[in-house]
């Protein structure tokens, strides 16, 4: 049973990278990388994506002194979490566009020309 998740921008930003490959398994570096945050950030939303069940994680089983790196743990959402992350982003897109910064956002402001 999937459990609730604080929903911030930085755990929107991790879900929509793994909802890029939602079948795929993701490492937190790679993670880190798409979605340009700290790996000091991601890891602890992932731990509470993976507690609330939206995710599951596995250690890769590799010889590290063979491979010449670390072992992974990778992450990948299981099929609620999936659907929850959808709902979730398209929750934010509808919070967004239907606030007064959306409008704001729209209309050209000084300093904005390119």
């Amino acid at each position: 049973m999937a459990g609730e998740v604080r929903m911030t921008l930085q755990t929107l930003q991790v879900l929509q990278v793994l909802l890029d490959g939602p079948a795929e398994q993701h490492y937190g570096l790679k993670i880190s990388q798409a979605s340009g945050l700290p790996t000091g950030s991601i890891y602890p939303i992932l731990t509470r994506l993976e507690t609330a069940g939206w995710v599951t994680s596995a250690r890769e089983d590799i010889d590290e002194s063979a491979e010449g790196r670390r072992r992974r743990r990778y992450y990948q959402l299981t099929n609620e979490g999936a659907t929850n992350a959808r709902a979730e982003i398209v929750k934010a897109q509808r919070r967004l566009s239907t606030s007064p910064i959306a409008d704001w956002l729209q209309t050209p402001q000084p300093g904005w020309e390119v």
